[in-house]
């Protein structure tokens, strides 16, 4: 599956639109990591933790988006785009969208 930010894929042509796809997922930290977090954000510097919660909530949004596009029969994801919201206090949702197409080279 070809995932792009564009609205095209160099050497191809977009054959047949078939819709908006997405995929998201609300995630936390545990206690812990937050009490660690909050150490960070007096202290300064890169909060690790969130870092790594927004990766794998990346990874996963995009994980189900492509499997949305499959289940259609599409051959890329074009306009991908990914939004995050905080749902309540310490969660956060992560949406990852896009139109997915069906497509020939040149």
């Amino acid at each position: 599956m070809i995932v792009v930010t564009t609205d095209f894929v160099p050497g191809h042509k977009v054959t047949e639109s078939m819709g908006i796809v997405r995929g998201s997922t609300i995630r936390s930290k545990h206690i812990g990591k937050d009490f660690l977090a909050g150490l960070r954000t007096i202290v300064g510097g890169e909060i690790k933790e969130y870092t790594e919660m927004l990766v794998e909530a990346r990874n996963e949004s995009t994980k189900r988006m492509v499997a949305q596009a499959e289940k259609l029969g599409a051959d890329a994801i074009v306009n991908v785009r990914f939004v995050t919201s905080q749902v309540m206090s310490g969660a956060a949702e992560l949406l990852a969208y896009g139109t997915a197409v069906k497509m020939i080279r040149g």
